[in-house]
């Protein structure tokens, strides 16, 4: 007790030379106390105030992020680890959060008797919080607080707008599956403290601990922890609650599902395959057997599933389990010399994502159609959005001249350079899983141009879109893929 006292005024100093490291997560928790504060008291003097503050705090967060560039440090007793690779990750989660809650105001708008909005933001910047967490540590404990603030997130996002038995029932399988998962996590994190004695799995004594632990159990124990991961993956068998929510869920809160929490995930499991891989412990074969059969049965149960869908939010959903399999392809051949490549990849799976959320939001608002045969004839009518919703199709394929098509060959060229090396037959079974897939996907997304372009409707559509602000971005998002498919150099630069 007297060592704890003695010792305390140096664990204070230390906390407080690390909360300047914490100012990006700082003022997204500013932002999220005035915008509670403002849905109680402003929001009934003007009801834009607590997405106005929103904004503003993610803002601030992204110009905070810009003063942590090439400043790796770590603080709060190595519980944080600041570097380029969660600065970067970080900034794309404050963009996708940013296009989140614009697609948000801009969904509910017009709608009569609509529920308050300045929850929804609230809620949006905790599971913004917990995202920061997720990229920015090597501790178990925060990972695994940071997985269930952004779960318990999501589950208020989905729940909130329920209206029917449908989406109803979609929010409940949600939380069931997403609490049992937790359950299922933490206890197995229990085991994984019980054999090291340590929450830090970069660390050497927790390396030791697994190394020297039984290996029935702690492959269990591993396995266990790897659940509450894939739960917010979607990977398979982890992906049943994915469709029906995504098409239970309003379409701004499925682009939000889809893309954002996929980022600090895939972040927080490449920082433990970084750790963990390059070992010469069984943990490790473990780790890259579960890898490489969960990614090749992923990415085919989501594409193949997928050629059979007609709603478009289930066909985007299997498609984001499919893309979940390709990021588990890519983080396998992360390394610290090549993190640019699953930047990239992310940044462009946001982008296209986001964007052909935006035209389905556009086409859902005006029209009231989520199902692909009801677009017969519109491609004509609105040449326009339908031509950049092909493109962001496009991209999500892996099609020249897009950002997508620039991630996914850099992700198989390192793939192949790691097979050259090794000659291990998983690589090339992976490989060959990503191409085929990859064409598989080419068929339900070219579903979209198919009937807005190539299939006539029964009577003529009398349907307006008109220029809203989603739309817009959605074009914008689509220009960028072309851009950045055309020259990729611009990004790639940057977060080398």
């Amino acid at each position: 007790m007297n060592d704890f006292v003695h010792s305390l005024p140096s664990i204070i100093d230390h906390i407080v030379q690390s909360i300047p490291l914490f100012k990006p997560e700082i003022a997204l928790i500013g932002a999220f106390l005035l915008s509670v504060l403002a849905t109680l008291f402003l929001d009934k003097v003007w009801k834009h105030s607590s997405y106005a503050i929103s904004l503003g705090g993610l803002l601030a967060s992204f110009l905070y992020l810009c003063g942590q560039l090439d400043n790796s440090v770590a603080g709060f007793f190595d519980m944080l680890r600041i570097d380029n690779f969660s600065v970067y990750a970080r900034m794309l989660i404050v963009f996708a959060l940013l296009m989140v809650c614009i697609f948000v105001q801009q969904h509910f708008k017009e709608k009569p008797d609509r529920k308050r909005l300045g929850e929804v933001y609230g809620t949006l910047l905790t599971a913004g919080i917990g995202l920061h967490l997720l990229t920015i540590t090597s501790n178990w404990l925060m990972a695994f607080i940071a997985i269930e603030t952004v779960s318990i997130s999501s589950y208020i996002l989905v729940g909130y707008f329920s209206e029917n038995k449908k989406q109803s029932e979609a929010a409940m399988k949600y939380v069931l599956f997403g609490s049992t998962s937790a359950a299922v996590m933490l206890y197995g994190l229990s085991l994984v403290y019980g054999f090291t004695g340590n929450l830090d799995f970069v660390s050497m004594q927790h390396i030791q601990g697994l190394a020297a632990a039984p290996t029935v159990i702690c492959t269990i124990a591993i396995l266990f922890v790897f659940t509450g991961i894939g739960f917010k993956l979607g990977f398979v068998p982890f992906h049943l609650w994915t469709p029906d929510v995504y098409e239970g869920a309003p379409t701004p809160i499925t682009a939000f599902l889809s893309t954002v929490p996929k980022i600090g995930a895939i972040i927080l499991f490449s920082r433990l395959t970084q750790a963990w891989l390059p070992t010469l412990f069984y943990f490790s074969e473990v780790t890259f057997f579960f890898l490489v059969v969960v990614a090749i049965v992923t990415m085919l149960v989501g594409n193949l599933i997928a050629l059979r869908q007609l709603n478009i939010k289930r066909l985007m959903a299997y498609s984001s389990i499919g893309h979940t399999g390709f990021l588990l392809m890519a983080i396998m051949v992360l390394s610290t010399d090549n993190q640019e490549i699953l930047l990239f990849y992310l940044a462009a799976y946001t982008l296209m994502t986001l964007a052909a959320f935006a035209f389905i939001d556009s086409i859902e608002s005006a029209t009231g159609i989520v199902d692909l045969p009801a677009y017969a004839g519109l491609g004509k009518k609105f040449p326009l959005l339908f031509t950049c919703f092909t493109f962001a199709g496009i991209s999500l394929v892996g099609l020249p001249p897009t950002a997508g098509f620039i991630g996914k060959l850099l992700v198989f060229t390192s793939v192949f350079e790691v097979y050259q090396t090794y000659r291990d037959v998983a690589h090339l079974l992976l490989l060959i899983v990503g191409a085929l897939t990859s064409v598989i996907s080419l068929f339900y997304y070219f579903k979209i141009p198919l009937f807005a372009f190539l299939r006539k409707s029964n009577e003529e559509p009398m349907y307006k879109i008109g220029f809203s602000l989603v739309l817009v971005l959605g074009v914008v998002m689509s220009v960028l893929l072309v851009v950045l498919g055309l020259f990729p150099g611009l990004l790639l630069g940057f977060l080398r």
